[in-house]
């Protein structure tokens, strides 16, 4: 009977192992729907370095002399990631750099993208009711600090795409106190410049009547479409930074590079894996096949986790990490066996030795894991924008390590001893030979060191010759 539940365990095992492979490598359309299902691997976030994409790194300085540049430069990063975001790049990082420049860093991007003019060049916006002379600068009512969201909506009553502004509550008044000015003008217009206030303007739009409620529709001719709207709200977007942005660094990363540099990390990582799975097949048998399918728990985990959690970008660091993660995972399982083989050569039988192998193997593998855990703790808090990707994966792998290697290969050894708890050989396990005194004294210490159920698993058992009897 244990036998059989035993095999049934592992069928269903093994049943779960296929389906987590198909659904992590394989894409298939779902019948019935339009939806196709693209797997776990191919759905994992790439960073810069796989996908290709843009990178761009600003300087900061304050507006005016009011304000502290720490609040601004945080809000800035803010407003710049909600609006990347809100273009369709919600893999798109933005953080600070030292203590005055910003690094954005657009996965996918390309140059001809409107988001790459966008933040090519970033401008202060200024909305005034005078136009600029060589003698005179107008007053500026409202200005990019004023303004909390721009984006691109439809307005149903006028037929037409226009621009939609929200503004902060300060703003909000400043607004209704600047249309309120402007439909008073003869002309009745309001001029938007981007960057500098001199010249002639960027925009000019007409206001007939004050507007109040925090928000305002624009549209006109060059807004005819969605595309030329989406055009006209990036330039206002452009405009709403809380710092003055300088655009010191832009890189763009050719996507065909990136998945040269992708595919020869999957070979690597393959290549590897597979020569793990051989190796441990030779050198320690059945107990090598348990730990092999324990390892393809462990990379089904890593790729489900890896597409699931949404703050983390695949890299090639990140691809570093994932293979030393699996070197600490099947660390994790040779240290395993290897205290089964000593207690077994102590003439131990097979479920007490590997019940003791596991118990002194879990605080070796438990004290090496959490360094390596402090480790990228530490690496991910205080590294670069490359060695946080390293850091990341290497976590994720390690905790996934050491559930693989400590919970699910015991689980695997468990149901495996019903089918095979005498044959040494194939465990790859081998004796020393004792006198028969030798082994009464060795029974006599295991009778006094385990507890009862080991006790009844010994009695049932013999030494022959200091040797196993199978």
């Amino acid at each position: 009977m244990a036998k059989r539940r035993s095999i049934a365990k592992f069928v269903v095992v093994s049943i779960f192992v296929v389906i987590g492979i198909v659904l992590s490598v394989c894409s298939f359309p779902i019948v019935g729907t339009d939806y196709v299902y693209n797997g776990f691997a191919n759905s994992i976030s790439l960073g810069l370095d796989l996908s290709g994409g843009l990178s761009v790194v600003y300087d900061c300085e304050l507006n005016s002399s009011n304000g502290d540049l720490n609040t601004s430069i945080d809000a800035t990063v803010q407003r710049l990631q909600e609006i990347l975001y809100q273009e369709n790049y919600p893999e798109a990082i933005v953080k600070r750099q030292g203590t005055s420049r910003i690094l954005i860093e657009v996965p996918s991007a390309k140059e001809s993208d409107d988001i790459f003019t966008f933040l090519e060049n970033p401008k202060t916006l200024s909305l005034t009711l005078e136009k600029a002379s060589a003698t005179t600068k107008p007053e500026v009512y409202i200005s990019g600090e004023d303004v909390t969201d721009v984006f691109v909506s439809y307005n149903n009553e006028k037929d037409s795409y226009g621009v939609t502004l929200k503004f902060t509550s300060e703003g909000s008044d400043k607004f209704a106190n600047l249309t309120e000015l402007a439909s008073k003008k003869e002309n009745k217009e309001i001029y938007i410049y981007l960057g500098e206030v001199a010249g002639d303007p960027w925009n000019t739009v007409t206001c007939e009547e004050k507007i109040t409620g925090g928000s305002t529709f624009i549209s006109g001719e060059s807004m005819a479409d969605y595309d030329g709207a989406k055009e006209y709200a990036l330039g206002i977007m452009s405009g709403t930074f809380n710092v003055k942005l300088t655009l010191i660094e832009n890189s763009v990363i050719s996507a065909t590079l990136g998945k040269e540099a992708l595919r020869l990390g999957i070979i690597a990582g393959a290549v590897a894996f597979i020569l793990i799975l051989a190796v441990m097949w030779w050198r320690y048998g059945d107990l090598g096949l348990l730990a092999n399918l324990s390892l393809l728990v462990y990379m089904i985990l890593m790729m489900f986790f890896l597409q699931a959690i949404p703050f983390i970008q695949l890299t090639l660091p990140g691809i570093a990490g994932i293979i030393l993660s699996l070197g600490m995972a099947v660390d994790g399982n040779v240290i395993i066996f290897e205290r089964i083989r000593e207690e077994y050569a102590s003439s131990k039988k097979i479920p007490l030795a590997t019940k003791a192998g596991f118990k002194k193997a879990f605080w070796p593998i438990f004290d090496s894991n959490i360094t390596t855990i402090v480790t990228s703790l530490i690496l991910y808090f205080l590294g670069t924008a490359a060695i946080k990707g390293f850091a990341i994966t290497l976590l994720l792998g390690i905790l996934l390590s050491m559930f693989t290697s400590l919970v699910v290969t015991r689980f695997f050894v468990k149901w495996y001893l019903p089918l095979n708890s005498t044959k040494a050989k194939r465990l790859h396990l081998k004796g020393e030979a004792i006198s028969a005194i030798g082994a009464e004294n060795v029974i006599a210490n295991d009778a006094v060191t385990e507890n009862s159920e080991e006790e009844s698993e010994a009695s049932s058992q013999t030494i022959v010759g200091g040797e196993t009897n199978e």
